[in-house]
């Protein structure tokens, strides 16, 4: 392993002769900012603050009278927890991340 020029902190490691593959601390999957410690406090974070304003958005809708609660209660589901749990099958989660979501 050799200590990678243009990159702090990073170690590259020589696949085959014209390869090269960097080993990094951090990196984004599937938009989500995963860690080599496997933390999943960051894309946990990130998701919370996402279906908050999604929740936002849809305050006119969900507590609008004329719609019946079971109409909310999937509008709810379909758009704000599933926005909120958009790509937690790659997070590693602790038990606060999970109460945290």
């Amino acid at each position: 392993m050799r200590e990678s020029s243009n990159c702090v902190g990073c170690t590259s490691v020589d696949i085959v002769v014209d390869a090269n593959l960097e080993l990094v601390d951090k990196f984004y999957y599937l938009g989500d900012m995963m860690s080599v410690d496997r933390d999943a406090d960051a894309p946990v974070e990130t998701r919370i603050r996402i279906g908050w304003n999604k929740l936002r958005q849809l305050v006119p809708l969900l507590t609008n009278k004329d719609m019946s609660l079971i109409v909310r209660g999937r509008l709810h589901s379909s758009c704000v927890r599933s926005t909120m749990l958009h790509g937690s099958d790659t997070w590693s989660v602790r038990k606060e991340n999970e109460v945290a979501l």
